[in-house]
């Protein structure tokens, strides 16, 4: 009987995670970059570490956020005049910023008669410092160029 010399089956390689070399694929590092053949980070570490990390940063941003506009609003606002202006109307606002930090808000102009259902429109308002009162206008084409009674609603930021 003659005996074959016993096959070993080829191991599969991939680069060393820190300059390139070829390495098995059970070892992160190659033996240049690991010479004392240290245990390899498990991927589960790796992974919580980086979900930690996105994490704080989400946390840090809502915090900076909330600081950002802190103070700014409550916005009470009152429509001041709707006049007629090409195909649309010219509606003039008056914003109060009721806080303690300037700040804009966004407003809504609906149609109060339409119960929820008609058209609406969104504008920003200019910067108003704490305590005090703007007068603008703006042109809107949502509710026709006949004019009507308006309602406003400014949100805080």
């Amino acid at each position: 009987m003659t005996s074959e010399p016993a096959t070993v089956a080829p191991q599969g390689t991939h680069g060393c995670a820190r300059c390139g070399a070829s390495t098995t694929l059970d070892r992160g590092l190659c033996e240049d970059c690991n010479p004392l053949g240290l245990r390899d980070v498990a991927s589960s570490q790796v992974h919580g570490t980086a979900f930690v990390g996105v994490l704080v940063a989400v946390v840090l941003l809502a915090v900076f956020a909330r600081v950002a506009v802190s103070g700014v609003g409550p916005f009470p606002a009152s429509v001041s005049g709707v006049q007629p202006s090409g195909a649309g109307l010219e509606v003039s606002m008056t914003v109060t910023n009721s806080g303690t930090a300037a700040g804009q808000t966004r407003c809504r102009l609906s149609d109060p008669s339409g119960r929820g259902l008609g058209g609406s429109a969104l504008m920003l308002s200019p910067r108003i410092e704490p305590g005090e009162t703007v007068t603008f206008s703006t042109q809107v084409a949502e509710f026709g160029s006949a004019p009507i009674a308006l309602a406003i609603e400014c949100s805080q930021p």
